[in-house]
């Protein structure tokens, strides 16, 4: 997997860009967390852990993925840290996957 990432440079920034933010959404604990910050409307803290079979520790590290993608926001005050859903970069998101679905949709061509 290292090869692969070595060589990023060669695909253009779109494609980049798609496969970062699909690679952030690829595992269901990060899926999980969005769908449980997306039922709040209000930033949610450590009860995340509550609701994620997973040790404190792997749920901190699904966060930090996400917030590195800017698809979510957190503030970390002392002990406590505190997350919720970028709205606005999560519709950038969708527009992204939705270009590029239509785009493939488009140029796709028979086969078996």
């Amino acid at each position: 997997m290292s090869v692969a990432r070595g060589k990023v440079h060669l695909f253009d920034k779109k494609e980049t860009e798609i496969a970062r933010l699909a690679g952030v959404l690829s595992h269901p604990a990060r899926v999980a967390i969005l769908r449980i910050l997306s039922k709040r409307d209000e930033c949610v803290c450590g009860e995340i852990v509550q609701d994620i079979p997973l040790a404190q520790a792997t749920v901190s590290q699904h966060l930090k993925e996400l917030k590195s993608a800017g698809i979510i926001t957190g503030t970390i005050e002392g002990p406590k840290s505190c997350y919720c859903v970028d709205w606005e970069r999560l519709e950038q998101f969708r527009k992204i996957i939705d270009g590029f679905l239509t785009d493939i949709k488009e140029n796709h061509k028979e086969c078996c």
